[in-house]
């Protein structure tokens, strides 16, 4: 309760400020326009403070998907837009506090010499310009950013992978955070991408919900449509634990997760839990391993068991891990489990917000987070890949940004050779 009215303040705050740079922009203009603005801008900020309070009092699962996936999304590329602004502002007011004390320095014996310092024209219409450009970026990653999706193909080449394995297309999808989505439409849209790579098995690694299980609601028949012929596998996500709900009872929330380890049974997912199976082709073998949540960044739980998932792989001459937090990777399995040779991890979205041109730049705000936060990374013999993930991440009674932009969902298209 503390946590929602510190926002509210923050997000009133905000308001407040932006409009003091609006009146300067209208200050010239006559007064029935000034009027006009003022009123119409405090008439949208009450209806954006009314949905905000509305968000913080109704429980996640009684709000429409459209409330959660979009309109919350708007509140929050105002805010942030609006902040934007206010940046810019607060560079004024602090220079006019600067001009203001050289004044009064100057004027000390003579106060009848000082003047009142007004704001510059220029930062208003600079806090206005960004705050339309990021409104305008923003909102186009809610509409059209998180539809995006594209497919990023990757080849890797290893000494030890067996003959018959030469030539295997994996796909993995990520972070799906079905109640991103207001419905199957933009999710089947992913899936046909998918099924089009014609892949011989595909990895999910991670978060299939935001919350809850209820999430999966109507989507399962979508679920289904992902096979290949050596099978579809999966892990859970640290979203998948139900950690950031609020629950009546720890049974409930024991019996959501089961919900949902279910949902990936009857979609025909082999969901692994801190354990390995073996795929098999003309007689060759290798071992995949999925482990539960192991997070090594920002107090992220740690339900991995790498032990159990490894115990017995000793005498598969090719291993591939199932991981969802990179940081896994770069804290236990690089240095413990040297054999690992290709690890699939997802988690970061790269934010959901950055800027890739292949060849030339490649920065999130993920990267000040996670040392291995998009694509491909290697030590010595060893590779990792983040995939951005399809959906994006939501919290209950937490105003998310649906949308992406720069960082685009993904579907990994990784070929396996050997050498």
């Amino acid at each position: 309760m503390v946590f929602k009215f510190f926002l509210l303040l923050i997000f009133l705050l905000v308001d407040w400020y932006f409009f003091s740079g609006v009146q300067v922009l209208i200050k010239d203009l006559t007064p029935p326009r000034k009027s006009t603005i003022q009123i119409a801008y405090w008439v949208l900020s009450a209806l954006t403070i009314f949905l905000l309070i509305l968000t913080f009092s109704v429980k996640d699962a009684h709000l429409p998907v459209f409330f959660r996936s979009v309109v919350v999304s708007i509140l929050f590329v105002l805010f942030i837009s609006k902040f934007l602004g206010c940046l810019i502002l607060l560079i004024d007011d602090m220079m006019r506090l600067f001009r203001w004390g050289f004044q009064y320095a100057a004027t000390i014996h003579t106060p009848e010499k000082r003047t009142g310092i007004s704001r510059l024209q220029f930062f208003g219409y600079t806090a206005a310009g960004l705050f339309s450009l990021s409104f305008v970026s923003l909102l186009y990653g809610v509409v059209k950013g998180a539809k995006n999706f594209k497919t990023h193909r990757v080849k890797l080449s290893f000494k030890n992978l067996p003959k018959s394995f030469s030539g295997l297309k994996i796909v993995q999808i990520s972070d799906i955070h079905t109640g991103s989505f207001a419905d199957t439409s933009s999710l089947q849209q992913a899936f046909d991408k998918v099924m089009e790579l014609k892949p011989d098995v595909i990895f999910f690694t991670g978060d299939l919900v935001n919350d809850k299980a209820t999430e999966t609601e109507g989507f399962l028949p979508l679920y289904q449509q992902l096979k290949a012929p050596m099978g579809v596998y999966s892990i859970l996500g640290n979203h998948d634990y139900g950690d950031y709900a609020h629950w009546e009872s720890g049974q409930a929330k024991r019996d959501n997760l089961n919900a949902l380890k279910n949902i990936h049974a009857q979609a025909g997912w082999r969901l692994l839990i801190n354990e390995h199976v073996v795929l098999e082709k003309n007689n060759e073998q290798i071992a995949l391993l999925g482990i539960e949540n192991w997070g090594g960044n920002l107090h992220f739980p740690k339900y991995g068991r790498m032990d159990l998932a490894h115990r017995g792989t000793e005498k598969y001459p090719f291993k591939i891990l199932l991981s969802h937090d990179p940081s896994h990777w770069d804290k236990q399995v690089k240095e413990s489990y040297k054999d690992i040779d290709l690890t699939l991890s997802g988690h970061t979205h790269g934010a959901q917000f950055g800027v890739e041109i292949p060849g030339y730049i490649k920065w999130s705000p993920s990267k000040y987070f996670y040392k291995q936060w998009a694509g491909l990374y290697n030590k010595e013999n060893q590779f990792l890949y983040v995939n951005r993930g399809l959906g994006c991440v939501g919290r209950e009674h937490v105003p998310a940004y649906n949308g992406r932009l720069g960082i685009w969902p993904e579907i990994t298209y990784i070929e396996l050779l050997s050498v």
